[in-house]
């Protein structure tokens, strides 16, 4: 049995695994993943990617790609909760405008199936250097003081050898075979619900009276599930629920059984459809988070670390985002240039992220099960709020004191504050407008107001001495990038030559205050400090 030691074992190779190895590769580590199933996903699964996580797609050079990859129904807008679509919606879940997001963010939200983004991922990761091995099972994962050894044995031939990495990440699903084989218990409510898929083809013209639905919310006493198009013409599939505590199994739906839940879920008794196969995938719907997110040597990411109701598409993004925030920390400390208390923070910060979002996941499922919309709306925040308004509680950042300790904020009025995403502002550049954002994604950035001291070029020496590279860009008339709305200083809670530390993964780390008698010392020591420099 050979064995090899890349600096990061990935396994799992959905979306999470693969956009880690992205991720990776981008702040330039090796990662080998390995995934049991022989290929990515034959189905569409989650369908929408949210614009914070399009931002980090931007960072890594492939938001055009996987927006180039979107799907048909990539023009609607429409999320409603009906007895059938025929009939008269309950709700229509409130949709931010492209102009609100706008505001926010350079980019938007991106409608692209899973089985289509994972082969840009997939081919992503292998264009950039990660070992990416389809077919290929984990058969023992064990951990000590220097590294994590696991036995994979490779399905196509049989044949098994040992990995020993510095580090690995579990992103391998909601049954986590690595979460279960490290003991990591998971706390919530479990299974919801168990569906199955049934594709069909039908005209829903009449149906649909002219919206154009991402999905449509069923629930009446003859079937309850999810209507949702597939290529926005004649191609549908109902994610339908079935009950096995009723005695209810995945296998008794036959052709005809089929037929009567589409008829009854649209509306229309005598519809004429063509069910595609009486082969039917089935899933359930779960919702709860490790208890852990974090052992000495092992991450668990995405569906093993949080699995929530696809209502609201926030699972997929929760994910990827996972994976953005713990590649930078594990690049730098396996350069040597953090220490190990900097991925300490990656549990501090994502695992209360999950548990917000799983229970804002919650809220909106109730709606879809029947709830009255009235009954959820005081604890139900704005999907924009849920997307870039999550801020940590704790972690890699120097905390203010005092600091309102709420778990969200409103992204159209943001703090600046740190341990919350750093406000996306238009600023002048050399060769036309840019977003601040598009600064970050590298390295640390030191964002100053262009009244800002020398004090900043000594911050620069003294992030070198750590060496840790810290880029600094003023904004203003006496900067390199102008600030044509003025709102800059006020965005990022500044005051005048003030400067904010930004985050490799566009977090805020510190920010002046007005008080420090001596900035650049701050920086670095918050340099120090979050990173767990002696």
């Amino acid at each position: 049995m050979n064995a090899e030691r890349p600096p990061v074992l990935i396994v799992g190779g959905g979306l999470t695994g693969l956009s880690a190895a992205v991720f990776l590769a981008h702040h330039g580590v090796r990662a080998i993943l390995v995934e049991r199933h022989p290929d990515t996903s034959t189905h569409p699964k989650a369908r929408a990617i949210n614009p914070r996580t399009m931002e980090l797609y931007r960072a890594v050079g492939i938001e055009e790609q996987v927006r180039a990859g979107r799907s048909p129904i990539s023009g609607n807008t429409d999320l409603v909760h009906v007895e059938t679509l025929a009939g008269a919606e309950r709700v229509r879940m409130p949709n931010a405008t492209p102009e609100d997001i706008g505001r926010i963010s350079p980019t938007q939200w991106t409608l692209i199936d899973q089985n289509q983004l994972e082969p840009i991922l997939r081919a992503r990761a292998v264009e950039v250097g990660a070992d990416v091995r389809f077919h290929t099972r984990v058969d023992a994962v064990t951990e000590d003081q220097d590294g994590v050894r696991a036995r994979v044995t490779d399905l196509a031939t049989g044949r098994s050898e040992e990995l020993r990495a510095a580090y690995l990440i579990a992103a391998d699903g909601s049954r986590s075979p690595v979460r279960e084989l490290l003991s990591i218990g998971a706390a919530g409510p479990g299974t919801i619900t168990n569906l199955v898929s049934v594709f069909f083809e039908a005209d829903l013209t009449e149906a649909l009276r002219g919206r154009r639905i991402i999905a449509a919310y069923v629930n009446n006493p003859e079937v309850r599930g999810t209507l949702i198009p597939i290529d926005n013409d004649r191609r549908w599939v109902l994610n339908v629920s079935y009950f096995p505590d009723r005695g209810q199994r995945a296998e008794d739906f036959t052709e005809e059984r089929c037929t009567a839940v589409i008829r009854a879920a649209v509306g229309v008794p005598e519809l004429a459809l063509k069910v595609e196969s009486t082969h039917l995938p089935s899933w359930d719907i779960s919702a709860r988070v490790a208890d852990a997110f974090a052992t000495r040597r092992v991450f668990v990411a995405g569906d093993a670390a949080h699995v929530m109701p696809p209502t609201g598409a926030f699972g997929a993004s929760t994910g990827i985002q996972d994976a953005y925030n713990l590649a930078w920390k594990l690049a730098l400390v396996l350069a040597g240039q953090a220490g190990p208390g900097l991925l300490e923070s990656y549990q501090a910060e994502r695992r209360p992220v999950a548990e917000q979002t799983v229970r804002q996941a919650m809220l909106r499922f109730a709606v879809r099960e029947g709830k009255q919309f009235q009954e959820v709306a005081a604890d139900l925040l704005d999907e924009t709020t849920v997307t870039f308004g999550y801020r940590y509680p704790a972690g890699a950042f120097a905390a203010e004191p005092g600091a309102d300790a709420g778990p969200f904020e409103e992204p159209a009025r943001p703090t600046g504050r740190p341990g919350a995403r750093a406000p996306h502002l238009v600023l002048g550049g050399p060769h036309g407008p840019v977003s601040c954002l598009d600064l970050f994604g590298d390295g640390f950035v030191l964002l100053a107001d262009g009244a800002a001291g020398d004090w900043t070029e000594r911050a620069v020496a003294g992030a070198g001495r750590l060496g840790v590279p810290l880029a600094v860009h003023r904004i203003g008339p006496d900067g390199e990038f102008t600030d044509p709305e003025g709102a800059f200083r006020a965005r990022y809670g500044l005051p005048l030559g003030g400067a904010s530390l930004v985050r490799p993964d566009g977090f805020v780390a510190w920010r002046s205050t007005g008080r420090d008698t001596a900035p650049d010392e701050a920086v670095t020591g918050a340099l120090r400090t979050l990173l767990d420099r002696d």
